[in-house]
């Protein structure tokens, strides 16, 4: 995945996957993170149907996310012709090469319009390497990580942010992102959160607090 350097530039949408709605719905702060990003985010009109199937468990994400669109900080958005088609290469064939309707939606809109894509899945970010490699990505770690959201927040916000999406939604980390999330969050809270490596999560580095109440 290329370094998201378009993350400095408002004039590039980020099309959100259903996972990123879910990680930033879990951080507990999506309205401030969302406006100190200096890109808009929209999301499909899929990603509302998908997030509704979570209600037998209980799940409120797709309430939260027509908040936010309600609010005016998400934008839902429909796929024209040219992504329908997109959106069908991608749901029909061999399960290694096809993806779930929201996160293909999500690449289908992105590459109708020529805006990134907000994937947290190995598969996904795969498969758009090899179908569409001119394809912008970021992930939701990517935008938590931003320097205006970090300045929003502050450390200890971010860091409880952060630690919020790993530990309720188990939001993914890609590998290039593992130890600046470990710092942040220290390990003992790292060890509370199973969507990290397990080795990663034992040699997290303790937060300061931590560390004086071990050694005491």
């Amino acid at each position: 995945m290329r370094s998201p350097t378009f993350l400095t530039s408002p004039s590039i949408p980020l099309a959100a996957d259903a996972s990123t709605v879910i990680n930033l719905i879990a951080t507990g702060c999506a309205p401030k993170i969302i406006g100190a990003l200096p890109n808009p985010i929209v999301t499909v009109d899929v990603i509302p149907d998908e997030l509704d199937t979570g209600r037998p468990r209980g799940r409120k994400d797709a309430d939260r996310l027509l908040e936010l669109v309600a609010a005016g900080h998400i934008e839902i958005v429909t796929l024209g012709d040219i992504g329908w088609q997109h959106f069908e290469s991608l749901v029909a064939g061999p399960a290694l090469e096809t993806l779930d309707d929201g996160e293909a939606a999500t690449i289908a809109y992105a590459v109708e319009h020529s805006v990134a894509a907000i994937l947290d899945e190995k598969k996904g970010t795969r498969i758009c390497g090899v179908r569409f490699p001119d394809l912008e990505l970021v992930s939701t770690v990517d935008l938590l990580l931003h320097p205006d959201v970090r300045l929003k927040l502050g450390a200890e916000a971010l860091g409880e942010a952060v630690f919020a999406a790993l530990r309720d939604a188990r939001m993914k980390v890609f590998a290039h992102h593992l130890d600046e999330v470990v710092r942040l969050i220290g390990r003992e809270r790292a060890i509370q959160c199973p969507s990290l490596p397990k080795g990663r999560r034992a040699s997290a580095p303790l937060t300061a607090g931590a560390e004086l109440e071990r050694r005491s």
